[in-house]
């Protein structure tokens, strides 16, 4: 009976949490940052205010477990996009595709908000997997001879970071996908051109 009662306040806990995060996200959308309060959370979540308190103290501290969701369900989606294409050149395409759509998106949050967000230790350690995770994907093709091998895979990532990041500010699904594949034209060997 104890196992059981304690799943229970778990999986109520995290219902509580989800849709706190939930909530506060719809609201930052509709009115900004600095137009979203507590008291408008717990209404809007449909719990008492001194139960959100239990859970999170300020609206930044709800809106980085927002962020964190986001960045590692960004970073499952590009493990489910290699895992589904075909090594060499075209898992190397297909990664880069999903990475610039996500800047994209990312690029159309409030600026005050994308700084904010962007300063804590969670953001930090998911570029850090990004960069590990695209250098593997390189590496990869470039075993396969796909694409050139006189650059090491560490300079090719901080290339193709550094180049897609550009993406933030291209609002046309079709800009993002010509940025691409100006980036995948630095990884070419000489006999591809």
């Amino acid at each position: 009976m104890p196992r059981i009662w304690n799943e229970t306040i778990e999986a109520h806990r995290d219902a509580v949490r989800e849709a706190t995060i939930n909530a506060t996200a719809a609201l930052v959308a509709k009115h900004g940052l600095t137009g979203v309060t507590m008291s408008q959370i717990a209404k809007d979540t449909g719990i008492g205010r001194a139960t959100l308190y239990k859970y999170f103290p300020d609206v930044e501290s709800i809106l980085h477990a927002w962020h964190e969701r986001q960045i590692d369900q960004h970073l499952r989606g590009l493990v489910e996009v290699r895992d589904q294409t075909a090594q060499g050149f075209p898992r190397l395409e297909a990664v880069l595709t999903a990475y610039a759509q996500a800047v994209a998106h990312r690029g159309e949050h409030d600026n005050n908000l994308g700084d904010m967000l962007h300063r804590s230790e969670h953001v930090a350690a998911a570029h850090q997997h990004l960069r590990e995770f695209i250098q593997e994907v390189i590496t990869g093709a470039a075993a396969t001879g796909a694409i050139r091998q006189d650059i090491p895979a560490d300079e090719l990532t901080a290339y193709c970071l550094h180049a897609l990041a550009a993406a933030a500010t291209l609002h046309d699904p079709a800009a993002v996908h010509r940025l691409v594949q100006t980036t995948l034209a630095g990884f070419r060997t000489s006999d591809r051109e």
